[in-house]
């Protein structure tokens, strides 16, 4: 450690050698002190140390009576500033050293009459002024930790492509941007130069499959010079179906970059973090230079561990951790394997983070009503998490430069609408889609009239539409749907799932709005419900031991049964009752469709194995036929697929930029009513002061 500056004394007093301290040892031990808490009181406060002429720097001494004499000098001083007010520095910040060393009880000295009252008051007078500046210090530090880090930023738009944007991702310099774009009717990955508004094609129609909003799907390297592309091929059930591909920022062919990695982050001094798609998402760490890697942690069977991130020192790696779709929240975890913390209390779509400074993580959230998703953010010390942005703009991407002055994100106007597309004899299509309502969502077909989900009178409500007329049938401002409604089998009554943020209900209505009753509220309620063959009881997803597992719900009050001991979602009923199907875990980008009959037993059918996002499953009324939906991530269409092993076929052929989000059939198999989302999304620069 450097020694202070201090002065040269050749005229010092001639003083007994038992007086004399010869080191900076022998005087932090006369003072009980370490030896940087005295060298600090000579440089700041001026402690009498002396040094020796023509010797080196380090060579000190101090005198016993000397330090005394200062000692009470400094008490008198220090008596009397404990009596002014404490006025906070005008930046805002604490000084440098707003603990004194002052706070620390003194050394054992020489007291003057009357000492046991003086010590007395001088104690007291410290533990005042050691009082006011743990307050000033707690207040300006949550002050700090509850500042909005994106209050002064600018933001703009940067492109001004046909299609939409997504998956935007900034080079750790802050001089690249590169993002997915459907422009020409084909997804590819893009970069350019931020402020030139010139975009390269990647990778020009080379890779099947690039979308996947459940991960990071772009990236850079570290020093910026490649640019990273996730990309799937297959149906995704195979680990090597995933590959992380690269492209030269400055242009050139695609090569492989990171085997057997779904995403990954390298931390400033070249480590590497990355999960595989194999059960629970396990993550790794590779050590610089070294070419393998340890497990430092894997989830449960469909629990996701996402957004790998480095803490800029390279002490933690924060991450997503949940299940899909929308019960997520912020963990972090030493390199080691050791600390796992959980940090964040969502439960809701979580994804996107990134580090703006060694506090300050920023991220994306949807509210427990179930707007958003939002940009929020966290201090990691003191992990209260607070929104940052407002306005209507949602977000889908976020992605930050290495100093967090620079962040890139997509920004998204969804539109839900219903489409009606009708069907041949032989389950072709015949005509659409045409549009058959605007701003609606999740259809469900009864008998002579369509049930959906609307915001238009600000916040979602409950539609019907029957001979062309539509009509609201319930809202509640306070709480939110939580699924999709069902139908009872005879028509009459409609069933649905809401959630204030601190539980969870089912609630039960006749087709007209009237007659509203609470079923159940003592349950956590997960995915969309069904009614029963029977009309005696509804089926939804239950959350127990951490996992949704299906439960039958009775309607006149009797006590839940359990359908399935293992995960289990969104189930769908055959017409004879005999059996539900349901989806499995998510693993990597796929899940299983599973069957149990009435009484839980496991019910065998054909291998089908279905790819995130299409978890609708619907029962065809006239054959033992499942309709799904099938194909990539980010486009599926629809098609039947018999349940006793004689094939599927398809039903729908979409363009590429009609998603369909969910659906229903009709009861005579003629007309499907399609639910597509458009997210109309634009890339935005977010520029923050240095």
């Amino acid at each position: 450690m450097d020694e202070p500056e201090t002065r040269l004394d050749p005229a010092a007093p001639q003083r007994p050698p038992s007086d004399r301290l010869d080191s900076w040892k022998k005087i932090a031990v006369y003072l009980k002190r370490d030896v940087s808490t005295v060298q600090r009181w000579e440089r700041r406060e001026g402690m009498p140390v002396h040094r020796h002429l023509h010797d080196k720097q380090g060579s000190v001494f101090a005198y016993r009576s000397e330090l005394d004499e200062w000692w009470e000098s400094r008490r008198t001083q220090l008596a009397q500033s404990a009596a002014a007010p404490q006025q906070a520095p005008a930046d805002g910040l604490p000084p440098a050293d707003a603990l004194p060393p002052s706070a620390d009880p003194p050394p054992p000295s020489r007291v003057s009459a009357g000492g046991p009252q003086l010590l007395r008051r001088v104690g007291v007078a410290l533990a005042l002024l050691l009082l006011a500046g743990a307050i000033t210090w707690y207040v300006i530090d949550a002050t700090l930790s509850s500042r909005n880090p994106l209050a002064s930023a600018k933001f703009m738009r940067l492109s001004d492509f046909a299609g939409d944007e997504q998956a935007a991702a900034i080079s750790p310099d802050g001089k690249f941007v590169a993002f997915l774009s459907s422009q020409g009717g084909q997804m590819n990955a893009w970069v350019g130069e931020i402020g030139r508004g010139v975009y390269r094609n990647l990778t020009e129609g080379a890779l099947s499959e690039l979308t996947n909003p459940s991960i990071r799907t772009l990236g850079f390297s570290a020093d910026s010079s490649l640019v990273s592309i996730w990309s799937r091929r297959g149906d995704g059930t195979q680990p090597r179906d995933v590959s992380i591909y690269a492209a030269p920022t400055a242009g050139g062919p695609l090569r492989p970059y990171l085997k057997d990695a779904a995403e990954f982050d390298w931390s400033r001094d070249g480590r590497l973090v990355y999960h595989t798609t194999a059960p629970g998402d396990p993550l790794f760490v590779r050590e610089r230079g070294t070419a393998s890697a340890h497990q430092i942690y894997v989830a449960t069977a469909g629990v996701h561990c996402h957004y790998p991130l480095w803490s800029t020192d390279g002490a933690f790696i924060y991450f997503a951790r949940g299940v899909p779709p929308n019960d997520w929240d912020i963990w972090r975890i030493r390199p080691s394997g050791a600390d796992l913390q959980r940090l964040t209390h969502h439960n809701a779509l979580v994804a996107y983070p990134v580090m703006l400074d060694r506090r300050t993580l920023v991220y994306l959230v949807t509210e427990s009503d179930g707007s958003g998703p939002w940009i929020y953010g966290l201090d990691v010390e003191r992990p209260v998490p607070h929104r940052l942005t407002s306005g209507l703009e949602t977000y889908t991407s976020l992605s930050a430069s290495s100093d967090g002055t620079r962040l890139v994100a997509t920004t998204a106007n969804p539109r839900n609408s219903l489409w009606r597309v009708r069907l041949g004899a032989d389950k072709t299509i015949a005509e659409g889609p045409t549009l058959l309502q605007a701003n609606a969502l999740t259809p469900r077909l009864g008998p002579g009239f369509l049930v959906f989900v609307s915001s238009r009178g600000g916040g979602h409500g409950i539609w019907t539409l029957t001979q062309g007329t539509t009509r609201e049938i319930w809202h509640d401002a306070r709480i939110r749907l939580a699924g999709a409604p069902t139908i009872s089998p005879d028509g009459k009554r409609i069933a649905f799932t809401v959630d204030d943020g601190a539980r969870s209900r089912l609630l039960a209505m006749d087709k007209d709005g009237s007659h509203l009753a609470m079923l159940t509220d003592t349950l956590k309620l997960q995915g969309n419900p069904v009614w029963s063959p029977d009309g005696k009881s509804i089926v939804s997803a239950v959350v127990r031991d951490g996992e949704p597992r299906l439960t039958r719900i009775f309607v006149n009050g009797d006590p839940p049964v359990a359908v399935s001991g293992e995960y289990s979602l969104d189930p769908a009923w055959s017409p004879d009752g005999q059996f539900l199907v349901y989806s499995g875990p998510d693993i990597g980008t796929t899940f299983a469709v599973r069957a149990a009959a009435a009484d839980g037993r496991p019910y065998a059918i054909p291998s089908l194995i279905l790819t995130r996002g299409a978890r609708r499953l619907v029962m065809a009324r006239d054959a033992p036929a499942l309709i799904v939906l099938r194909g990539d991530i980010g486009h599926k269409d629809l098609w039947e697929v018999d349940l006793q092993g004689r094939g599927e076929r398809k039903l729908t052929a979409l363009p590429p930029d009609f998603i369909v989000n969910d659906f229903d059939i009709s009861a005579d198999g003629s007309e499907l009513i399609l639910d597509k989302v458009e997210n109309n999304s634009d890339l935005a620069l977010i520029e923050r002061p240095r």
